[in-house]
């Protein structure tokens, strides 16, 4: 079988590299984008089968424009509507706003929502339940 492809975008490129180093460890393919437009670009040829997104990138709510156009997807994007998100960000230390999945759900179109920074086992095992839960692993 195949390895799980996780498409990694944060504009922090030393961010991307040490996730990267984890989840590769962890036996996943991993691509990397340092912002949402090249993300978008980047997900009819990649095919992957998560997205890692940042929030804060050009601009203080980038991440969520990202996941907003996969989930409400403009033409090219549709097969990828139902992909696993993980929103990973220091949006909460920086802005002190909280968000959660299970109370914000309805704006905030992603399957997990963490803080920076977090342990490598958590973002393993939440990347792992994901993909697990579509049949991806």
């Amino acid at each position: 079988m195949a390895k799980a492809k996780i498409l990694l975008v944060d504009d922090d490129p030393d961010l991307i590299e040490a996730m990267r180093m984890v989840l590769e460890g962890a036996g996943y393919d991993c691509v990397q984008a340092l912002s949402g437009t090249r993300a978008l670009e980047l997900l009819p040829r990649e095919k992957p089968d998560l997205i890692m997104l940042d929030v804060m990138m050009d601009d203080m709510t980038e991440g969520f424009h990202v996941a907003y156009k996969i989930r409400k997807p403009e033409v090219g994007l549709e097969p990828f509507v139902d992909i696993p998100i993980i929103m990973l960000t220091a949006i909460g230390q920086r802005t002190g706003m909280k968000f959660d999945r299970l109370t914000d759900g309805e704006y905030l179109p992603v399957d997990e929502f963490l803080e920076k920074p977090v342990q490598p086992s958590v973002l393993v095992e939440k990347v792992r339940g994901l993909l697990e839960r579509k049949g991806k692993t």
